[in-house]
């Protein structure tokens, strides 16, 4: 797969970044075999429905075009959650989240699928969160910057914004994430600010899965 060049990110962070993703997904999915089957039971036995939950994401953007990408995660609500609704943000105590989905969603255990989406190239381990079309036009007229935040950068399953706020409840709650996101890619300028920040990242997702203070 070719390496888009991006005129604030060195060609070499982008190809390190790209090889430090595959491997850290194999490690993940690896170590993740043996708890596949249990949340998988745990899901099914609870609530009546699939075991994996897919969404339509955007992701990279370059000059010519803006990606949109199927994402992966284990399936934390009730099915059909949003049939009356459609797309809205999550909120404090959604009573569309099932228990099983809750513990999945605190420990962030529900995003393992989305090791799939970087292997495959839609995302990286880490970056900007990947928004909902749904949400896409409205964030975008609402923040300066919006869609910047995905310039050259593949959507993460964890990144800075992420480590430092739980899930999107509103606008406010993007707009402070968009501020992440751009000092998360100003540290690519260069090849030892941007392996601190990844490693400093992943160190503070670790305790976030350990402590279960995801959302």
């Amino acid at each position: 797969m070719k390496t888009l060049q991006v005129e604030y990110i060195p060609n070499v962070v982008l190809k390190l970044k790209r090889s430090m993703d595959i491997l850290l997904a194999l490690i993940g999915l690896a170590l993740a075999l043996l708890l596949l089957p249990l949340i998988a039971s745990c899901i099914k036995l609870e609530s009546s429905g699939p075991v994996l939950f897919r969404q339509l994401r955007i992701g990279q953007a370059d000059k010519k075009l803006t990606k949109i990408f199927w994402m992966y995660k284990f399936r934390t609500m009730q099915i059909h959650a949003e049939r009356h609704t459609g797309a809205v943000w999550a909120c404090a105590n959604d009573p569309r989240v099932t228990r099983v989905g809750a513990f999945l969603r605190r420990t962030r255990l529900d995003e393992i699928p989305q090791l799939y989406n970087v292997l495959c190239g839609d995302m990286s381990i880490i970056g900007p969160r990947p928004e909902r079309p749904g949400f896409y036009a409205k964030l975008e007229e609402a923040i300066p910057f919006f869609c910047e935040r995905t310039w050259g950068l593949k959507p993460g399953i964890t990144g800075l914004a992420q480590i430092n706020q739980g899930y999107d409840t509103n606008i406010e709650d993007v707009r402070a994430k968009v501020a992440f996101d751009h000092i998360y890619a100003l540290n690519l300028a260069n090849t030892k600010s941007w392996l601190y920040m990844d490693l400093t990242i992943i160190c503070k997702t670790v305790w976030v899965v350990v402590s279960g203070r995801g959302q």
